[in-house]
């Protein structure tokens, strides 16, 4: 089968904002609430942080299982590994995720400003610039005939639906306004000249499942 760029669990606000203005090491989604945005994910059975027994099944736990399905190579962009900004100054940094990242896989951080890889546990984290073509050849030659999963944030995203790379899309879009931030659309209308689309309200009403695949 042709390798496939898919877009995964990816959560946004009614106005469309991923995530909001002012990012920091305290506060990695600015002044947005993560807990308002992915709360519908981590109710779900298949939760990866779940501590206790439970959750709920059906499509939303499906659509978290389906994250890790055949990806051989995440691609997100520097806003995503960290709050870090221009060249960088301090390299002790290794990303939000501690010594177990989820990604299991390796990892291509789009930057202006490259650093030397490393690797925690199962996943490496390589710092490549390029234009998202030259980037995707390097996460598909890594994916080991998998696909690619594309991680985020937003504005890395958009880049490549504009470059028309992306074929499969989800997002989950909540009910709340940010007003501002890092944004993924004004509407899923305007993707509709490109994809097909189903939508489907979350079992228990929190969110809006937005699926696209490519038209």
């Amino acid at each position: 089968m042709t390798q496939q760029v898919r877009v995964h669990n990816f959560c946004v606000s009614s106005d469309g904002y991923a995530a909001g203005e002012g990012q920091s090491l305290e506060r990695p989604f600015g002044h947005a609430d993560p807990a308002q945005l992915v709360a519908w994910a981590g109710a779900t059975a298949s939760w990866p942080n779940r501590a206790d027994p439970g959750g709920s099944r059906g499509l939303d736990d499906y659509l978290v299982r389906d994250f890790h399905r055949n990806i051989g190579a995440e691609i997100m962009g520097r806003n995503k590994f960290g709050p870090q900004r221009g060249p960088w100054t301090d390299l002790s940094w290794q990303g939000w995720w501690g010594e177990e990242p989820p990604f299991h896989t390796p990892v291509f951080v789009m930057t202006h400003h490259e650093r030397p890889s490393f690797s925690l546990s199962d996943t490496t984290f390589h710092f490549v610039g390029g234009t998202p073509a030259d980037v995707l050849d390097q996460a598909f030659a890594a994916a080991d005939g998998k696909d690619v999963r594309l991680g985020g944030g937003a504005d890395t995203v958009r880049q490549f639906l504009d470059a028309d790379l992306v074929d499969t899309l989800h997002v989950a879009v909540s009910p709340v306004e940010l007003g501002g931030g890092s944004r993924l659309w004004e509407t899923p209308e305007e993707l509709l000249d490109r994809f097909h689309r189903d939508v489907v309200p979350s079992p228990d009403g929190g969110v809006v499942h937005h699926l696209f695949w490519r038209g």
